[in-house]
């Protein structure tokens, strides 16, 4: 009987690290975020994803900026996220 226990405590053991190795594997997806930045450029308005230095799209007038930003947020379940001209962020629009 005490072999079936030591059995019993192995099996949860591995059961655990299976769903710790899955756990992680999914949170792992969800590093990058898909978060559309509308941000002043030299020429005008920019759409940025979060975490990208690169430049999505250029645009003259902050709410062409912020369409482009709404549809790639759509498609991605992800935030707009619109900024001032001096940086600072005036609102935050969710698509989740």
């Amino acid at each position: 009987m005490a072999k079936s226990n030591k059995s019993g405590s192995w099996i949860d053991i591995l059961i655990e690290l299976v769903e710790v190795f899955f756990k992680s594997s999914r949170q792992s997806k969800r590093g990058k975020t898909w978060h559309q930045h509308v941000v002043p450029h030299e020429y005008g308005w920019a759409v940025r994803r979060e975490g990208n230095k690169r430049i999505t799209s250029k645009h003259r007038r902050q709410d062409t900026a912020i369409r482009k930003a709404k549809q790639l947020a759509r498609k991605y379940k992800a935030d707009v996220i619109i900024h001032r001209e001096d940086g600072t962020i005036r609102d935050r629009i969710n698509y989740d």
